[in-house]
């Protein structure tokens, strides 16, 4: 070969050795542009951030993608620890289990989870409430408000239903807390043919898929955005669930693809097999 580019053998060894290098300074221009665009969404996981590279033709190993970040003091943001904030109606009926911990489903609309998390606002607290889809981990319904009663949970599960992300007879999980067990979402539930079913009081692990959102929106969006208003953390919140967590934002869960991608192929598949 080196012959027949008329190089000595010790040039070949060098020219090779210096395209080696300028493949990876190659490599390491484009993780660092996509590293710039992933800062801006906060969302630094090594291998999520190699995922997107090989998507979008970036031939690379996650240990390279790895030591740039190192190099450049780059690092995952850490969930904080979990906090019991569920407030229990004691004279309420509460819904059976029907879940027993397991988040799984192959079929979108069937298998649901709902929660309210609290937003720290310059003006006082903002309440998020929750739809989540098991089968593809997106958010189909959400809600915020300056209040954490039974009608902020309504309107996302109405959005949820509003939106054709609710099957007839689909299953709906939460904890116990009294927005839940109230009459008035018990009534919304069955006008809109969903099955309630609720976990525990206080034990996060009942309803975690729920809990896994809300760490990941504090620690990538909430805990490192100034919020002033309700209105700004409805804008603010909103932008992270439907155009990153939805649509961008790859789950170990789902074998590193995004909500969006999950859900168009289980939706091809059954259109497939119908």
């Amino acid at each position: 070969m080196a012959a027949e580019r008329g190089l000595h053998p010790a040039e070949e060894q060098v020219a090779g050795t210096e395209l080696h290098h300028l493949h990876i300074g190659t490599q390491r221009t484009r993780i660092h542009a996509r590293l710039g665009e992933q800062h801006a969404v906060l969302e630094m996981h090594t291998r999520r951030v190699h995922r997107d590279l090989l998507a979008d033709g970036v031939s690379c190993s996650w240990q390279l993608v790895r030591r740039v970040m190192r190099e450049g003091d780059l690092a995952g943001a850490q969930p904080a620890a979990y906090r019991v904030t569920t407030r229990q109606d004691p004279d309420a009926k509460a819904a059976p289990d029907l879940i027993n911990r397991d988040f799984t489903s192959q079929e979108p609309g069937t298998r649901l989870c709902g929660d309210i998390t609290y937003i720290r606002t310059w003006t006082g607290w903002a309440y998020l409430a929750v739809v989540i889809d098991f089968s593809t981990k997106m958010i189909v319904g959400w809600q915020i408000s300056k209040r954490a009663n039974a009608p902020l949970c309504i309107e996302a599960l109405e959005m949820a239903h509003r939106n054709g992300h609710v099957q007839p007879n689909a299953i709906f999980h939460s904890d116990r807390g009294c927005q839940y067990t109230s009459g008035a979402f018990n009534r919304a539930t069955r006008r809109l043919g969903v099955r309630q079913s609720m976990g525990r009081t206080g034990v996060c692990w009942d309803n975690a898929q729920a809990e896994t959102f809300f760490a990941s929106l504090k620690v990538e969006c909430v805990y490192r955005t100034a919020i002033p208003s309700v209105d700004h953390a409805r804008r603010t919140i909103g932008r992270y669930i439907e155009v990153f967590y939805n649509r961008r934002r790859r789950h170990s869960a789902l074998d590193y693809q995004t909500p969006q991608q999950r859900y168009s192929q289980l939706t091809d598949q059954q259109a497939l097999a119908a």
